[in-house]
């Protein structure tokens, strides 16, 4: 993260008296009317000739009332600083910062230091901004009061806060619940990510606010390095373009396109891991290509009508879980231009069946004795859960069988729910008791070195793993014959982002929560 120094800027403005005329206030204010125009606007490049045109003039045409957002968040001249430079160096819209709620994300004492050089943003005068030359004359206890009824307010904001937040994780552990004891499969029409409220995909975004998952993704040297290749050995693909990096995280995949030569990367991320990502590319001077956004790119406006290029590392377990692919798809739609393309263009998935009796009996004939104990009634609920593992390659006993392919510039939503019938063909003589699912990437289209990686048991293990699917009654096999039958994998109508699998091979059928 970046290191910066604190400026205190409070020497710079004139301490103010209630006994200071207006006169001795505008010999100490520097006359700029003289000037050419010096002072940039908060949201675009147009230059005015003092802090009244610039706040008028984002008022006018920016839609953004400095002074509604003060009063909005109860900011004193540290709090207005900190905005300021927030807004310079993000380089946020104002329509965003129009939607920021507590705690706010300026927050950080690294704010305090300028952006901009002698910003005469930083010596206007806070209180003539808001109107409240008034408060001048307030002393003692009805300063004291203004001060404690603001705290009061803030105060409240955080509990609303924290009740919506508790309220959530009621709701959580009722769908845990209801999990448990629901046997029925309730398996509707395919709810679409982009249809879900904020506050209904609040819980998968904030689980990407713990810095562990991104020290997990970062050190999966197949993922991380498989983009990076691709990246970096096809510049033909990257340089003078615009890129949008959807779901950026701490902006690697942003960093890596603007070192190929992108012209402008737009990053667009609604976990607050964003703004960790912005010191990142600022510590890396990547700041002048790189824009980053927060907030899920179905709410969201971009700076730009079009992109060349969109990348995206979206897959989940068995590469469809959390459906971050619908969010792709939609960035797709809406942004790429013509003849543009989506990273990775392709991505297939496989299926195979497994023999280890051991893992089997460990899973489920583990409930028949819990110390003295029957709870054998937990093995109908266990069954049901996709357990994602990374599998012992040795215990896989046919060839795979490719069950879904999807093409990245071409797949609907719709698509994403499917049904496939599979043939797997024995290795050995064997017990099949599970099946395994597993993806394979490919960065293809219009490359020059062409890169993919595997998430299957014989290539080198990935987070993502693998996802074994239990048998609650395995099928014996012998060397030479084949398992036909069919999977279906449609999202959980409940929660859109987990998968409902359903496997029928033989005279077993089988459903499987992945959540």
């Amino acid at each position: 993260m970046a290191t910066y120094t604190g400026t205190d800027v409070s020497d710079e403005i004139p301490e103010l008296s209630a006994s200071d005329d207006e006169a001795a206030w505008e010999d100490e204010e520097p006359d700029l009317s003289q000037d050419s125009p010096h002072v940039q606007c908060l949201f675009c490049a147009r230059l005015l000739n003092s802090p009244e045109d610039v706040f008028s003039h984002c008022k006018a045409e920016h839609n953004f009332d400095i002074s509604s957002q003060i009063r909005k968040h109860g900011l004193d001249f540290y709090g207005y600083v900190k905005l300021i430079n927030f807004v310079r160096s993000t380089n946020c819209t104002a329509d965003h910062l129009k939607c920021v709620s507590t705690p706010v994300p300026w927050e950080s004492e690294l704010f305090l230091k300028p952006v901009k050089e002698d910003d005469p943003l930083l010596q206007f005068d806070v209180e003539e901004c808001l109107d409240m030359q008034q408060d001048k004359h307030l002393e003692g206890e009805e300063a004291l009061f203004q001060r404690i009824k603001q705290a009061e307010d803030r105060a409240e904001q955080a509990e609303a806060a924290l009740a919506r937040a508790v309220e959530d994780l009621q709701k959580m552990r009722q769908f845990a619940q209801d999990f448990v004891v629901n046997t029925d499969v309730r398996v509707g029409t395919s709810g679409a990510i982009a249809d879900l409220q904020e506050g209904e995909d609040s819980a998968y975004f904030s689980s990407y606010e713990h810095y562990s998952i991104h020290e997990k993704m970062l050190k999966d040297k197949v993922r991380t390095e498989s983009y990076r290749d691709f990246i970096y050995k096809n510049p033909n693909i990257f340089k003078d373009k615009v890129v949008l990096d959807v779901g950026c995280g701490t902006g690697i995949l942003s960093m890596f396109a603007a070192k190929a030569g992108a012209s402008r990367v737009i990053a667009v991320d609604q976990s607050s891991i964003i703004y960790q990502a912005m010191d990142i590319v600022r510590s890396n001077n990547l700041e002048g290509v790189i824009t980053l956004i927060k907030g899920r790119i179905e709410d969201l406006d971009l700076p730009v009508e079009k992109v060349d290029v969109i990348i995206s590392e979206w897959m989940g377990y068995f590469l469809l879980y959390e459906s971050m692919l619908d969010s792709v798809i939609y960035a797709r739609d809406k942004y790429l231009a013509k003849g543009g393309s989506v990273y990775p263009d392709r991505c297939t998935v496989s299926l195979v069946a497994l023999g280890d009796m051991q893992r089997h009996n460990d899973g489920i004939g583990f409930w028949e004795d819990i110390y003295g104990f029957k709870m054998h009634c937990m093995k109908a609920a266990v069954i049901r859960e996709a357990l994602v593992e990374v599998l012992n390659p040795d215990t896989v006993i046919s060839e795979p069988s490719v069950i879904k392919a999807v093409d990245c510039n071409t797949a609907s939503v719709s698509e994403l729910d499917f049904s496939s019938d599979f043939t797997l063909s024995i290795r050995e003589d064997s017990t099949c008791m599970a099946f395994a699912g597993y993806f394979d990437v490919f960065f293809e289209n219009n490359c020059t070195t062409k890169v993919m990686f595997s998430t299957g048991p014989k290539s080198i293990k990935t987070h993502w793993k693998q996802v074994m699917f239990l048998l609650q009654q395995p099928i014996p096999v012998t060397k030479g014959e084949v398992i036909q039958g069919r999977i279906t994998v449609q999202k959980n109508r409940k929660d859109p982002r987990s998968l409902i699998v359903t496997l029928a091979a033989r005279d077993m059928k089988q459903t499987f929560y992945l959540q």
